[in-house]
């Protein structure tokens, strides 16, 4: 039995003991609740004895699991359950033997939501170092066969030129987020002024009625996958590209950057004008009602009031939307190509750094062959410009933000 067959049973048998018990301890202390003077009310101790018939098997499996995972032991999971049954059935024990007037139930309680809410603040926070710690490890072993000066300033990416005695000017990897920056830049043109504006127009101009069709139908495209993003790219908006180019008397690639910038633009839009709405109409009534006192008229007072106030919480939504222009993969895989083209004409192909990063995992490469690390040392790039954008959003957030009373 393994350990995950194991953590099924108990929880299938614990949750509803735990659950009947309960019931009867609510009922109990229901009785003579009236009659002696409890601390808490029945619903806690109820509460108090469920949470000591399951925690402990609970923090059993949590620690199996742990250990397994990092290959530092493995147990049978027969025996996990033992000792979790073992630990449960002492909990219950404790917890009945502690069911009495002078037990503040409702503060143990508490205190144990208060621990789990600990853990799951810690979990984020181990989550995120340890996505950080993989990806530099991985791309320490990149940088010992690539040189990171060479990395970051070369302008010639070619991997399956590489060899594993000869990789010098084959990573340069400017040309890749020369891509990434061309790409994102357009979808931002696109995505900022549409979502300033349409945040603008749901918080100020319409009407509740408006606004209650408008926002759900603007955050619908949130929801649409990339990969139909992608193909109404390649399908749709690929050949209006080639063909308004043509009209102008310009040539253009039907895997050009231009394509994939103004359908990631699309695609953020709901983002930024969700968040800037929000912001728009957290600033305070008396602000614009003061303005309008003053003489000013209800464009000027958003002008000149309302968006200054606004500004910091609209800037960290354009900059959550930069980042979520840098990690996308699927418009650009199917609408801009994989070819590295450093050049300043977006109606030529390029690609980003998570295409790569997608093509190097992908292929038929040995793990630990340069043209496979360089993922890594791809994506290290990439994590710290992404966490760069993310501080500057919480500095500026925190730093320009207005205190009302």
């Amino acid at each position: 039995m393994n350990i995950s067959d194991a953590a099924f049973y108990f929880f299938i048998t614990a949750l509803p003991i735990a659950a009947v018990v309960g019931f009867l301890v609510r009922a109990k202390v229901q009785n003579a609740f009236n009659d002696t003077h409890w601390r808490s009310l029945p619903v806690h101790y109820a509460f108090y004895v469920g949470l000591f018939i399951v925690l402990p098997g609970a923090i059993t499996f949590f620690f199996a699991s742990a250990l397994h995972l990092l290959t530092l032991y493995t147990a049978d999971g027969f025996y996990v359950l033992v000792i979790a049954v073992l630990l449960s059935v002492l909990g219950s024990i404790y917890s009945l033997k502690n069911v009495r007037p002078t037990l503040c139930a409702r503060e143990s309680v508490e205190r144990i939501i208060r621990y789990f809410l600990v853990v799951a603040a810690l979990i984020s926070i181990l989550t995120t170092i340890g996505i950080v710690l993989a990806i530099v490890f991985e791309a320490i072993h990149f940088f010992k066969i690539v040189s990171l000066w060479e990395f970051l300033t070369g302008t010639h990416w070619a991997p399956d030129d590489a060899t594993e005695g000869n990789t010098t000017g084959m990573f340069g990897s400017i040309p890749i987020f020369a891509g990434t920056f061309m790409i994102t830049i357009i979808a931002m043109c696109v995505a900022v002024p549409v979502g300033i504006l349409s945040a603008v127009y749901m918080s100020e101009y319409a009407s509740e009625r408006v606004r209650n069709i408008a926002k759900p139908a603007l955050e619908i495209l949130a929801g649409i996958p990339t990969v139909v993003y992608g193909f109404f790219a390649a399908i749709t908006v690929s050949p209006l590209v080639v063909e308004f180019a043509e009209v102008v008397g310009l040539h253009a690639d039907y895997t050009n950057a231009l394509t994939p910038g103004l359908v990631m633009g699309i695609m953020i839009i709901p983002f930024i004008s969700s968040l800037s709405d929000d912001v728009i109409r957290a600033v305070p009534r008396s602000l614009r009602d003061a303005s309008l006192a003053l003489g000013t008229t209800n464009s000027e007072t958003i002008i000149k009031i309302v968006l200054p106030t606004a500004l910091p919480g609209i800037i960290a939504a354009c900059l959550l939307g930069v980042s979520r222009a840098l990690g996308e993969t699927m418009i650009v895989v199917m609408a801009a190509g994989l070819r590295p083209n450093l050049t300043w004409n977006p109606l030529e192909g390029m690609t980003t750094v998570t295409v790569r990063i997608v093509d190097a995992l992908t292929g038929d490469q040995a793990f630990n062959s340069p043209e496979t690390l360089s993922a890594f040392g791809l994506g290290l790039v990439l994590l710290v410009i992404t966490l760069m954008l993310n501080f500057i959003s919480i500095y500026v957030t925190r730093r320009f933000r207005s205190q009302y009373e």
